[in-house]
C-alpha cells in the first residue's frame, strides 16, 4: 500500500510539473512544442482555452488505446482521464492566471523559457513512464503503438510531434490564425523523443534503488 501512494504522489507531482513545463513553452512564444502547438491552434481558432483543448485531445489518446488494446484495456488505463483532467488544469491555471503578467521580449530569455519548459516536460513524462503506475496519454497511447509494431517508443513519439505541427498549420490556416509552429518547435520536434529516452535511461537506476520499480 505505501509503494502506491508514493507511486501516487510521484505521478501527481510529475504531471504538475508537466503542466508547468508546458505553460513556460506556450508563454515563451517563440513557437510551442509540437503537441501544445495543435492545442494552442485550435485554441485559438474557437477561443477555447488551450488547457481544456490539452484535456480533450488527451481523452481522445485513452480512447485510442481502448481500441487498440481492447480486452487488455484496464481500469488503470482509464485513469489517464484523471491525468488529462489535471494537467490541463495545471495549463490553464499557470497560463491565464500566474503567467498572465508576465511579458519578457528578450529572443534568448524565451528560448531559454522554452527549452526549460522542455526539460521539465521531458523529466515528468519520463517519471511516469518509468514506475510504470499510470502514463500521460499521450505518451501511453505512443507505448501501445510502439509495441504493437516493434517500434522504439521515442521514435514513434517523434513521429506524433511531425503529425501534430503538420495539423497544427493546418488548424492556422483554416482559422486564419496566427502560427504557433516557429523555431521553438522545430527545437522541440527534434529533441523531445530523444530526451525522453535519455531521462527515462537516467531515472531507472534511481527508482529501482528506491523500490519503485524492478
Amino acid at each position: 500500500m505505501n509503494k502506491v501512494i508514493s507511486k501516487c504522489i510521484i505521478a501527481i507531482f510529475s504531471v504538475i510539473i508537466v503542466g508547468i513545463g508546458a505553460s513556460l513553452g506556450l508563454k515563451a512564444a517563440v513557437g510551442v512544442g509540437a503537441w501544445d502547438a495543435l492545442s494552442q491552434s485550435i485554441s485559438g481558432g474557437i477561443s477555447i482555452k488551450v488547457g481544456t483543448i490539452s484535456m480533450v485531445l488527451n481523452v481522445s489518446c485513452v480512447l485510442i488505446q481502448l481500441v487498440l488494446l481492447k480486452k487488455e484495456f484496464k481500469v488503470l488505463h482509464s485513469a489517464q482521464i484523471l491525468v488529462a483532467v489535471l494537467l490541463g488544469i495545471v495549463v490553464n491555471f499557470m497560463l491565464y492566471d500566474v503567467l498572465s503578467k508576465v511579458t519578457s521580449n528578450n529572443y534568448f530569455i524565451n528560448i531559454s523559457l522554452l527549452l526549460l519548459g522542455l526539460v521539465l516536460c521531458a523529466i515528468g513524462v519520463s517519471v511516469i513512464m518509468a514506475i510504470e503506475f499510470i502514463s500521460f496519454p499521450l505518451e501511453g497511447c505512443c507505448m501501445v503503438i510502439s509495441k504493437k509494431l516493434n517500434k522504439k517508443f521515442g521514435m514513434i513519439r517523434q513521429l506524433v510531434d511531425i503529425l501534430s505541427i503538420i495539423f497544427a498549420l493546418g488548424f492556422a490556416f483554416i482559422f486564419n490564425q496566427s502560427i504557433t509552429v516557429r523555431e521553438g518547435t522545430v527545437i522541440g520536434m527534434l529533441i523531445y523523443g530523444p530526451m525522453l529516452d535519455l531521462f527515462m535511461k537516467i531515472i531507472m537506476p534511481r527508482l529501482k534503488q528506491l523500490k519503485l520499480v524492478y
